[in-house]
Formats: C-alpha cells, sequence, structure tokens
C-alpha cells in the first residue's frame, strides 16, 4: 500500500509539472497565432478560456485528496493526456486549411472541460461506492 502511495504521489506531481508546462506552452501557441490581433480585450478572454481547463484541473486536483487512491490515478492520467493533447491540437497539427485558428482555440478547452466534467463525476461516484463497501 505503501508503494501505491508513492507512486500516486509521483505521479501527482509529474501530473502537475505537465499542467504548468502545458499552460504556458498553450498560451505561447495563443498568443503566437494571435500575433497580429490588435483587441486586448479578445487576447484577454482567449487566455482566459485557454487557461481555464488547466486552472480547473488544479483545483479539482485540491479535492481528489479525498478520492481512492486508483480515482486519483486515473485523474492524474487524465492530467497528463489532456495537457499533451492540448498542446498538440494548438500547435496547428490537427488543423485543416479550412479551419480558422480561433475554432482550435475555442473548441479544444470546451472538450476538455467535457472530459474534466465527466471524469469528476465518475471519480465522485466510484469514491462513494468504494466508501459505501467498506
Amino acid at each position: 500500500m505503501a508503494e501505491k502511495i508513492f507512486n500516486t504521489t509521483f505521479l501527482r506531481a509529474v501530473s502537475l509539472t505537465f499542467l504548468a508546462v502545458g499552460a504556458v506552452g498553450s498560451l505561447s501557441f495563443m498568443f503566437n497565432a494571435s500575433r497580429s490581433q490588435k483587441s486586448i480585450l479578445l487576447l484577454t478572454l482567449f487566455s482566459g478560456w485557454i487557461l481555464s481547463p488547466f486552472v480547473g484541473l488544479f483545483l479539482a486536483d485540491k479535492f481528489s485528496k479525498r478520492w481512492t487512491v486508483n480515482v486519483r490515478a486515473s485523474f492524474y492520467w487524465l492530467m497528463i493526456i489532456l495537457t499533451i493533447v492540448s498542446l498538440i491540437g494548438y500547435s496547428g497539427a490537427f488543423n485543416t486549411p479550412k479551419t480558422s485558428n480561433a475554432f482550435v482555440f475555442l473548441i479544444i478547452p470546451l472538450i476538455s472541460w467535457l472530459l474534466i466534467i465527466i471524469t469528476i463525476l465518475i471519480s465522485r461516484r466510484l469514491s462513494r461506492k468504494m466508501h459505501e463497501n467498506r
């Protein structure tokens, strides 16, 4: 059990590091894609929207201490995977000639939020079931 907790602690540290790097990298891609944009308001709104899944995952991590070790480990993997997919998406790897830059920067956070909410709801349900079965 102690080894499992150590592995989860290490995985948490890795996932939080990925989260920080992902937030900075996502903003970097956004500022690069919008270098001709003159509107400060639009840049601010896009920055907040792009950072919101990373902030949401960071805050969810604070509540995850109540979850079981296995559920937390799954959540940490979600953090890593969402960060990697977001960075790949923002890099333009998924863009087609008809895809606008704005679309990518709007849709990736939306999909991220949907996955975060689904994962948190499933995690809460699994944690409750495991606590009831004790």
